[in-house]
């Protein structure tokens, strides 16, 4: 046993394992700041047009919820080959880490949308009354009240955002996508390679898991409730 893992594990292995480890990280990073940047948004402007809200809009809530639920209930591995030819038509290609991070951040939009959303629910309704008789604007009330109240809540989605990216970023190397996942498929099973396997599963669950706990820090540190 210890002499198969020393002839898999070579030192050419073990730099392959590295930049894959790299490819996921960068994958996993920039499909979430994306999915943010687009869905944090779109996850605000749902909830300000809901019932009883600043910026209340029966119609445009409705549309935007049936996006968000139309996006969030596409399998992942569905919506990977759905967005193979828009992939190729941005990049010219489907394949490597940089192509895997367009399916990947769309699919984690509506997700973060959603969480956004909800999010916002949580934040008391006496808190908005508060701010409006003190004077301030909408924008105003966005920014200093309800983004900072539910900041620690957007954090634990984001974190979410994040640990469910890094499962998908494994099954965009069924494609072509690089890292860990690439790696385990094409050395660990073309190859049967059982070992590069089963060290690509360990670091990928040592990330989610430096990530989750990463993320709960800093959600709980910028709680003040």
């Amino acid at each position: 046993m210890w002499n198969d893992f020393l002839t898999q594990l070579t030192p050419q292995m073990w730099q392959a394992v590295w930049v894959s480890t790299y490819e996921t990280v960068y994958i996993s990073f920039a499909s979430t700041l994306l999915a943010v940047l687009i869905g944090l948004p779109f996850g605000v402007v749902t909830f300000l047009t809901g019932k009883g809200e600043i910026l209340q809009n029966a119609r445009l809530n409705l549309i935007l919820n049936i996006v968000i639920n139309i996006g969030r209930s596409i399998p992942f591995i569905i919506l990977l080959i759905i967005l193979l030819p828009f992939t190729r038509f941005i990049l010219n290609t489907t394949l490597g880490t940089t192509a895997a991070i367009i399916p990947l951040s769309i699919c984690a939009m509506p997700f973060v949308a959603r969480l956004t959303a909800n999010a916002l629910v949580e934040v008391p309704k006496g808190l908005t009354e508060a701010a409006k008789a003190m004077g301030a604007t909408n924008w105003q009330i966005i920014r200093k009240f309800y983004l900072p109240e539910a900041l620690p809540t957007l954090i634990n989605g984001i974190t979410l955002t994040l640990v469910t990216l890094v499962g998908y970023s494994a099954m965009a190397g069924i494609v072509g996508g690089g890292g860990l996942g690439s790696l385990a498929i094409n050395y660990g099973e073309y190859r049967n390679m059982m070992y590069v396997k089963w060290v690509a599963t360990i670091i990928i669950v040592v990330f989610v898991m430096i990530s989750q706990k990463l993320g709960d820090d800093l959600a709980k540190r910028v709680d003040h409730r």
